[in-house]
């Protein structure tokens, strides 16, 4: 596998994560909680939490973008 283009942690299923971000158009919050959420631990398992707790943060960011707009 690819370590720059195409590391293993990137693809879990039947597509990379970044696919299905620029196929559901996904701006850059949402695509960064898609992304945070879809490799949580996959890359290091003991960094799980902090890879949930990034997803949150995002969306977190997003609602008050949402909320404020």
């Amino acid at each position: 596998m690819n370590n720059v283009n195409h590391p293993d942690h990137y693809n879990k299923g039947k597509i990379e994560v970044i696919d299905f971000i620029i196929d559901q158009n996904l701006d850059f919050c949402l695509g960064n909680v898609v992304k945070y959420i879809s490799r949580a631990g996959s890359k290091d398992p003991s960094t799980e939490l902090q890879d949930l707790k990034k997803a949150a943060w995002y969306l977190n960011r997003k609602i008050e973008l949402v909320n404020t707009g």
